[in-house]
């Protein structure tokens, strides 16, 4: 093994907090070196938002996170917003969309959100080191000793950029928290963090059989509700209403679907037992929800599929009415790591400095993105948090 290299930052990552925070540290006159196992840098921005990465979220703020501490993202959010990564994409010639609830995508794909940040790391003459593996990190007389399966490498500061577990076929390691335990980091228990719910059983069955059906609903669990579309899928549910809800859901407990109709469907079914008294409950419900989807609610709620409306009180109605407000189903569980888009929980706020993400027990070493106890909602607030927390620990 050659001398060891010095460097003033070493990041371990070449995510998109570590590839951010690469190119702003270098900019201010550090010099800079990224580590990273992949054989190809930043593959969770090349996928994101089909291709087109949805780099921001313009409705930010601190109440559209997960942590144990909800207050600790407010710093670094307010002094990096998405008007800020806005303004350096047009400094690169790079344009973008609004869509659904402040989503902004990138019109010239997610390659080119990749290609800004690799010219960016190239203004600060950052060196970017791939398919290196890290084999251990030691500190001693104010440096960092990175092992590495090339050279080992020192530095004055660590940057942990290394993300969380989701997306283990991409790469994902539970590095960030073993050099947070290794220097006396709290971990916030983890768990697959915007992913799809998958059902057993009859009730898995049903759902199967309506796979590409979608629907508007508000989903809720303990804690968080949220207006967004459901999607059926061969092993559950999925779509932005799941998605969501699923980064606050804990094993065993129900999710309550309410299912949003133009028009009440009490007052629907109602006028329709006196129009057309001879139809079935599941044809009438063809008017407000896609065939399929009608068929299953009138199989699975509290009346009979086939009952005609002119045997239905008025009573029983009302009764069907408020199932479709609050039909309760409980997830067997969830797709895990394999597909959830983040990780919830991670490396515990407490023993950071919310202005600079270093840590409070080792000078120098700083923890940033997802390997963090802070979790976006769905719709580009974690690359937002990506972005911020990567600015947060490069302003020192």
């Amino acid at each position: 093994m050659s001398e060891t290299a010095s460097f003033d930052t070493i990041v371990l990552g070449a995510g998109a907090a570590g590839l951010f925070h690469a190119g702003l540290a270098g900019q201010r006159g550090r010099r800079v070196l990224v580590l990273d196992h992949a054989k190809r840098a930043a593959d969770k921005v090349r996928i994101s938002g089909g291709g087109r990465c949805n780099f921001t979220n313009l409705e930010t703020r601190a109440d559209r996170f997960l942590s144990q501490n909800p207050h600790f993202a407010k710093s670094a959010l307010a002094r990096y917003t998405p008007w800020d990564f806005i303004s350096l994409m047009a400094a690169h010639g790079l344009t973008y969309t609004e869509k659904h609830k402040g989503q902004l995508f990138c019109d010239q794909k997610s390659g080119a959100i990749i290609q800004m940040l690799f010219d960016e790391c190239d203004k600060g003459g950052v060196e970017i080191r791939l398919s290196t593996e890290v084999s251990g990190v030691a500190h001693r007389d104010g440096r960092f000793l990175v092992e590495t399966s090339g050279d080992a490498v020192s530095a004055e500061r660590l940057i942990v950029a290394t993300g969380g577990l989701s997306i283990p076929k991409m790469g994902a390691t539970g590095l960030a928290y073993d050099i947070a335990r290794q220097f006396g980091h709290d971990i916030v228990e983890t768990r697959p963090g915007l992913v799809p719910f998958t059902f057993s059983g009859e009730l898995g069955e049903k759902f199967a059989a309506i796979s590409g059906v979608a629907t508007p609903v508000i989903a809720s669990v303990p804690g968080a509700h949220f207006d967004e579309d459901l999607l059926f899928t061969h092993r559950g549910l999925s779509g932005p209403a799941a998605l969501q809800t699923s980064s606050y859901w804990h094993q065993g407990e129900p999710l309550s679907l309410s299912l949003q109709t133009k028009e009440d469907v009490g007052d629907a079914l109602r006028a329709a037992k006196q129009a057309t008294p001879k139809q079935t409950l599941a044809k009438a419900l063809e008017a407000h929800f896609p065939a399929r989807l009608a068929g299953l609610i009138a199989d699975v709620g509290p009346l009979a599929q086939e009952a005609r409306l002119a045997d239905l009180s008025h009573t029983a109605i009302d009764a069907f009415a408020a199932f479709l407000k609050d039909w309760r189903v409980t997830p067997m569980g969830t797709e895990g790591y394999r597909t959830a888009e983040v990780t919830v929980g991670g490396i515990a706020t407490g023993g950071l400095d919310q202005k600079t993400m270093e840590s409070r027990h080792v000078p120098g070493l700083h923890f940033i993105g997802e390997c963090v106890d802070v979790t976006g909602w769905l719709g580009g607030y974690n690359f937002q948090w990506a972005w911020a927390s990567a600015h947060a620990a490069a302003m020192l």
